[in-house]
């Protein structure tokens, strides 16, 4: 297996990369960063979590010109979650570099706020097509000098009705730009848009049939819409999750989901279009700082949502297809690690699972909730946890919240046998995933106690 130093990143990033826990390669980003060192065109196809990002991020940061102070790479993502997400990955790595900024323009932001940062240089910007169109009807960004575009979820921004917003702001930018797509698919309209505006790209793909990470665990618990709710309670309660996300099919259905759980004393988030923007923000910084485990989201607003140590995703309602399913069980067992996906379906949803199995080319185990707690019992007395191993760096960076308690549902009026009555909600105390390399490895959903606060 190749480095990153062998295909042309330098000494300085590649060893803030393994600072990261990030030390090889993967397959996109095998092909892509010498072809986009080289100058190369690329149409890039690779289902989600493969490491599409760092694929244009480290050559990108390899060819901006620090002497020149001027825009010159522009990504654009469908969505702001994206948009944050890339910007934060370019800023880990240049968190030292003083002559290299990034800036993420997206709508909900202050356009005055954006536009004196804008005014003070920045070398990248990241940002949705309508904000970006935005600034540039209004004369506020000049991408003139563009070298480096980027398009990145292209298909994701066919299907929210951005192409037409993409091919305008593409029309501003020099044509002797370098040109870099990636999508998970690669629809005609796609395709029509690379050969308009590119210089004959050199097309990447990675697995043709999108599959799901083999290092997730895929379950399908079968209950009724009436017993959902409590379905879920009850495999919260069971494998007691690090992180997890719940994806619900709309966001009055998030926002009900979300008011039930609250109610039963969880720590959780919801995230979807209705937020504004700063509470949006809130809820993923949140989530990925630990300070909360449960985040209910819809697809659109979870699009690109990349957070360290997500052990588990369930999907309260059934995915709509094939690719939303792949996205959604691809926000745990990141980097290689391991995570358990968990669809609940009822028996009105089934012709919807068989087509995702048929479509990903897998074979989803079927439960009911009974069998999954005889499962769950014996893994735990052969202390086989689901989980993922976690990475230094990560396992620092929020080590202070690393035994923190995970609220549970225990009665207020229950009292523990020979105890007197603390009157407090009980909670479940939380271990961390360890990385494997560590003494006393740890298994997640395994061994934990109910504690009292």
């Amino acid at each position: 297996m190749s480095d990153f130093l062998s295909l042309g990143i330098s000494q300085t990033v590649t060893e803030d990369l393994r600072k990261f826990g990030v030390a090889s390669p993967t397959p996109i980003q095998e092909q892509a960063i010498p072809a986009i060192l080289a100058g190369k065109d690329i149409m890039a196809q690779a289902q989600t979590g493969t490491g599409k990002t760092f694929a244009f991020v480290l050559p990108l940061l390899e060819k901006i010109n620090r002497n020149i102070d001027a825009v010159q790479a522009l990504i654009v993502t469908p969505t702001r979650e994206l948009a944050i997400q890339i910007t934060h990955e370019f800023n880990k790595l240049i968190e030292k570099w003083e002559d290299v900024n990034v800036l993420a323009v997206y709508g909900g932001q202050d356009f005055d706020k954006q536009l004196n940062k804008l005014k003070a240089g920045r070398k990248i910007v990241v940002g949705t097509p309508g904000r970006l169109l935005d600034h540039i009807r209004r004369g506020t960004i000049d991408l003139s000098e563009i070298s480096f575009l980027v398009l990145d979820e292209a298909d994701q921004m066919l299907h929210i009705g951005f192409l037409a917003e993409v091919e305008d702001i593409i029309k501003v930018t020099p044509e002797s730009r370098q040109t870099m797509l990636f999508s998970a698919t690669l629809p005609s309209e796609i395709r029509n848009l690379a050969t308009r505006y590119m210089q004959e790209p050199k097309n990447i793909q990675i697995e043709s049939v999108q599959r799901p990470a083999e290092n997730v665990k895929q379950i399908a618990i079968h209950t009724t819409d009436r017993a959902k709710q409590a379905t879920l309670i009850e495999l919260i309660e069971m494998y007691r999750p690090f992180l997890a996300v719940i994806f619900c099919r709309t966001k009055r259905r998030v926002s009900k989901l979300y008011d039930a759980l609250k109610a039963q004393g969880y720590s959780c988030d919801e995230l979807h279009g209705d937020l504004s923007q700063a509470k949006r923000e809130q809820a993923i910084k949140r989530f990925r700082e630990a300070k909360t485990q449960l985040l209910i989201a819809t697809d659109v607003a979870a699009r690109g949502l990349d957070v360290e140590g997500v052990t588990h995703v369930f999907n309260y309602d059934i995915p709509q297809d094939a690719e939303s399913y792949i996205h959604r069980i691809g926000r745990t067992g990141r980097a290689g690690m391991r995570g358990l996906a968990i669809t609940l379906y009822s028996s009105a949803d089934r012709a919807a699972l068989d087509l995702i199995e048929k479509s990903t080319q897998t074979t989803i185990q079927k439960q009911n909730l009974g069998n999954t707690k005889k499962e769950r019992e014996g893994s735990q007395e052969n202390s086989e946890g689901v989980g993922r191993t976690q990475n230094k760096a990560a396992a620092k960076k929020k080590q202070t919240s690393s035994n923190r308690a995970f609220q549970s549902r225990n009665n207020k009026n229950q009292k523990p046998a020979g105890k007197k009555q603390e009157g407090k909600r009980g909670q479940v105390s939380q271990g961390r995933p360890q990385k494997s390399s560590m003494k006393g490895k740890q298994t997640l959903g395994s061994n934990r106690k109910i504690t009292k606060k």
